[in-house]
């Protein structure tokens, strides 16, 4: 089922079993629907409230733990069974960050709405990396050479390690947790840190997938000190970039930049991986590494077109009595 919906290496059981251990509640329910003895979907999902039911979506998971095969959409068979299985009534599912690539966003129906979540981008790899490299802006071009030769004038020698071991991905997690705890993350909560849920769920999941090798760690060095990390999965063809943190000491030469492009150039030269994805919001310096972006949506399913039409009238109501209830303070501020 996971390779028939695309191979997402986050989608696979691995990553979602050290998800659901680390961050699930207990309460999830697994859904599977079979045609002709093939599974066709599969999702974990959650109560959201008193009627409707939404994706497990810790946000270390950057898609929603959703997958049907190629080709479906949400409005063939297995949402309508879904409903008559999940347990109560449900009258609404929520899909959240889905993949146009993988799940075709639909068309807004009678009981169907989505929403944009993010822009992400993703680097194609395909022919030589001179030629990728040739294809890149001039500037990002002429400040690796810079950067390089600042690092060089300094009395510093940059190196690239790549760590695929099971038994190295705990200290390899280590590494990138000192990184963010020592960093600007660390101040408002979200640095990742061994002794926390989160630690142990970044560790469990390298180092289970680097036993199936699908985890790479990747160390970039300034002499004895590690100036940047990635931690990345992957599956067959596809390499997902998911942490990326660096030493704030050393941000005037700009680590991950140089550690990217020798990354990149290993990748390029092994001729295994096809698509690099970052998964997370596009920002400028994506657009210097590619020109291939997509857009991540969420997706409300409704049970049929009258329960949707009702939930828009108890929206409209809210916000109605909402308005009116301002009007009262703002009258009774004069």
């Amino acid at each position: 089922m996971h390779e028939a919906a695309g191979g997402i290496p986050f989608l696979a059981s691995p990553f979602i079993q050290s998800a659901l251990e680390q961050f699930g509640t207990g309460d999830e329910q697994i859904a599977l629907r079979e045609d002709g003895g093939q599974l066709t979907c599969a999702a974990i999902l959650k109560r959201s409230g008193v009627a409707g039911w939404q994706s497990f979506q810790p946000s270390q998971l950057p898609l929603g733990a959703f997958l049907q095969r190629a080709g479906a959409t949400l409005g063939d068979a297995s949402i309508p069974e879904l409903f008559r299985a999940l347990p109560g009534w449900p009258l609404t599912i929520g899909l959240t960050q889905l993949d146009p690539i993988m799940v075709p966003r639909p068309d807004e129906g009678a009981a169907v709405t989505t929403l944009d979540y993010i822009t992400t981008a993703w680097v194609e790899v395909s022919g030589d990396f001179e030629t990728y490299w040739g294809n890149r802006g001039k500037n990002l071009r002429d400040n690796v050479k810079k950067l390089g030769r600042k690092v060089t004038s300094e009395g510093m020698t940059a190196r690239l390690e790549e760590i695929a071991d099971p038994a190295a991905m705990r200290s390899a997690v280590a590494d990138y947790a000192k990184l963010e705890t020592a960093g600007w993350k660390s101040s408002v909560g979200t640095a990742v840190s061994t002794d926390t849920a989160q630690g142990r769920f970044y560790v469990d999941m390298m180092e289970r997938l680097a036993g199936l090798k699908r985890a790479r760690a990747y160390r970039y060095w300034f002499c004895d000190a590690v100036a940047t990390m990635d931690l990345c999965v992957e599956h067959g063809d596809v390499m997902v970039v998911l942490k990326t943190a660096y030493d704030e000491r050393f941000g005037k030469f700009s680590p991950a930049t140089l550690m990217r492009e020798q990354i990149f150039r290993q990748i390029f030269a092994e001729g295994r991986i096809r698509r690099v994805e970052f998964y997370g919001p596009m920002m400028e310096w994506h657009t210097r590494w590619t020109e291939h972006s997509r857009t991540l949506y969420h997706a409300n399913v409704f049970r049929s077109g009258m329960v949707r039409r009702v939930v828009d009238l108890a929206k409209a109501g809210l916000r109605r009595r909402g308005a009116a209830g301002d009007e009262v303070v703002a009258a009774d501020a004069k």
